[in-house]
């Protein structure tokens, strides 16, 4: 079926529909990776995002249901230049077009992913609609762009059933966000109980299990919104448990003491991304999802150091907290899928516990 993408500067861009084949409104981003389309569909920080593959051919190795980073796709939309009909690779289980059908997540095919890349990086991030028929009412499709409003999808992306992982002897409390399963593997790899906790819950909830140590995981969308996970952390700092913090996570640790956040033009998006430890300055590759990030101006040395950077931009991509039981990173050190560069972070992690009991 025919397609068309109208972005909210007026832009059109025409196509082919695939996957769900249902009109959608949502936030227009770009991921410049060249593959892991399987963990990108399912990583639940794409929640309501229409995500556009700089890379052309998306779908040459199918679906392969063990690389999924949650139970099912989040995302509002993919968008691709072309969709491979062969999916070949001995674990597939599934074609991506098929997939997208049964999750019901639209897809636009046939775009020029180049040229749209081009526009988000010089306009921004913007918001848009899919519109999917012979023919469309542009009109309309503007009101339903311009009536759009971004809104926080963490309630729905964080697991409220307390699920168990591991029977390690490290004991770690996680608040899920939005939780990719790899933090969790990377955790009960190296001797961890993980306890996921809803991202309502409170100081007492996680005490209650007492807990060797706290994990923040990453999560979707501006991180001003969760306010009262921004309370809870700050009782948690308080009270000195070992803490790390991904992307989401970092961000509002960061906010509870004090920071600030802003919007990047069009975000970090990608499995190629460089940052630079500055207590070495050696510079890891890292992967990134994320559309907001920490004001530097607004660290407060008395309170934090950044520990690391973004090589493309200078933002801060990390901060080790002065309670000496802190620490937080933009990026991704599980990494799935992406680089391994700092998996290490884990290990730093399990020393601030305690060290491996195993």
């Amino acid at each position: 079926m025919k397609a068309l993408l109208m972005l909210e500067n007026g832009m059109t861009f025409e196509g082919t529909g695939f996957g769900y084949e249902h009109d959608v409104v949502c936030e227009v981003v770009f991921n410049s990776a060249m593959c892991g389309y399987t963990e990108l569909l399912t990583d639940p920080s794409y929640a309501g995002q229409g995500v556009v593959m700089t890379y052309p051919l998306v779908g040459n190795y199918g679906i392969c249901y063990d690389d999924a980073e949650s139970t099912k796709p989040w995302l509002g939309a993919f968008i691709v230049r072309s969709v491979s009909g062969i999916a070949s690779n001995f674990r597939c289980d599934v074609d991506l077009d098929t997939y997208l059908k049964q999750n019901k997540v639209p897809g636009l095919c046939g775009v020029d992913t180049r040229a749209l890349t081009r526009v988000l990086r010089e306009s921004g991030t913007m918001r848009g609609m899919i519109a999917y028929g012979d023919k469309v009412d542009l009109d309309s499709m503007k009101k339903q762009i311009e009536a759009f409003v971004l809104e926080s999808h963490v309630p729905a992306v964080s697991d409220r059933e307390g699920k168990l992982y591991g029977d390690g002897p490290i004991k770690v409390a996680l608040a899920d966000y939005g939780v990719k399963h790899n933090i969790i593997r990377c955790l009960v790899k190296r001797g961890c109980t993980v306890k996921c906790f809803p991202y309502d819950a409170t100081l007492e909830d996680y005490l209650a299990f007492a807990p060797d140590g706290v994990m923040l995981s990453n999560g979707p969308g501006d991180p001003q919104a969760c306010a009262k996970s921004i309370a809870e952390l700050k009782r948690i700092y308080a009270h000195g448990i070992p803490t790390f913090g991904i992307c989401l996570g970092h961000q509002l640790m960061a906010l509870s003491q004090g920071c600030d956040t802003y919007k990047l033009k069009y975000g970090h998006r990608g499995i190629n991304h460089p940052v630079k430890d500055l207590s070495t300055n050696r510079v890891y590759i890292s992967s990134q999802n994320h559309g907001f990030v920490v004001n530097a101006d607004s660290v407060n040395p008395a309170v934090a150091d950044v520990s690391f950077i973004s090589m493309n931009d200078g933002s801060v991509e990390g901060l080790n907290y002065k309670n000496g039981k802190v620490f937080t990173v933009q990026f991704h050190p599980e990494a799935s899928s992406g680089p391994l560069d700092t998996g290490f972070l884990f290990d730093r992690f399990i020393d601030l516990m305690g060290g491996s009991r195993i």
